[in-house]
């Protein structure tokens, strides 16, 4: 007589821990149709989106055993977003942060603005270099 043992991968499934406190099974086409609203009327191609929706489900499974708070889940689908599409960003955020006012708002936008005025600086001095060079 012989025995024999098999071994399978047990999957608990992830749960997100809401601000109430309630707790729900992740759901990444949650995830996907939150990214895809702030996309919406925006030149973001649906696999970037996708992708991007991946990225955040496999960051919560990685770094989360059993259990991911909602707050994490959000922070990583901003940051997704900000490197995808600006507009798409802010957009996600003003509704996940839930902006009171004008100046929450702006609080959002400053980083992005001053990331660009940098950006821009820096081009351009590059551009007069390789002028001098030239």
């Amino acid at each position: 007589m012989r025995f024999t043992t098999y071994e399978r991968i047990e999957e608990t499934p992830l749960r997100v821990i809401k601000k109430s406190g309630e707790r729900v099974r992740f759901d990444r086409e949650r995830v996907l149709e939150g990214m895809m609203r702030a996309c919406e009327k925006l030149p973001v191609p649906m696999k970037a989106i996708e992708d991007s929706a991946a990225r955040v489900e496999a960051k919560c499974q990685g770094d989360y055993d059993r259990e991911v708070p909602s707050a994490v889940i959000g922070s990583l689908v901003m940051d997704e977003l900000r490197t995808m599409n600006q507009v798409a960003y802010v957009r996600f955020a003003s509704v996940y942060r839930e902006f009171k006012d004008v100046n929450q708002f702006l609080d959002e936008l400053k980083p992005l603005l001053d990331k660009r005025e940098a950006e821009a600086k820096l081009q351009a001095k590059a551009d007069r270099e390789s002028g001098e060079s030239g």
